[in-house]
């Protein structure tokens, strides 16, 4: 299966605190914000990615991801673009203003694949998959990605 991810050039030991955030700490790994409210995609991604080495945190809606954005670091952020409280290019937008980083350390997930879709991803100048996606699809892109956070952080 071929990755599908362009730029935008043309756990048992869950916790749950009150803002509907679901945490898996995993070691010392990379950790990725993973924003979607399809909680089944949120537990397939959040298991791959945490068998991968990444401390996972899951948020599903805009506020939640923005909340956890607010209060701790992210090192890569995986957004859907419809999510219903808020778009996922807004939530991009927001997250990026707070983490600069984040303007280059996001993917974003979608089934849309209408113009505007790709008009709001390209200005965003992100990776995106294209749903649905196998799993090896999703860690092949955090691994395209994470490299640049590592750069950053060295």
């Amino acid at each position: 299966m071929t990755l599908e991810i362009v730029h935008g050039s043309s756990g048992p030991d869950e916790s749950r605190n009150g803002a509907g955030l679901r945490a898996a700490p995993r070691g010392n790994g990379l950790k990725a914000l993973v924003v979607d409210d399809e909680v089944s995609i949120c537990k397939a991604m959040e298991r791959a990615l945490a068998s991968a080495g990444y401390d996972v945190v899951v948020a599903q809606s805009g506020e939640s991801a923005l909340a956890v954005i607010r209060e701790e670091h992210v090192d890569v952020m995986l957004v859907d673009l419809r999510i219903p409280d808020m778009r996922g290019d807004i939530v991009f937008e927001l997250a990026a203003a707070t983490q600069p980083h984040l303007a280059y350390q996001t993917i974003f997930m979608t089934g849309d694949i209408t113009d505007n879709a790709q008009a709001l991803i390209c200005a965003c100048r992100c990776h995106y998959l294209q749903k649905p996606f196998d799993l090896d699809d999703l860690t092949s892109a955090m691994a395209a990605v994470a490299p640049k956070v590592r750069d950053l952080l060295a």
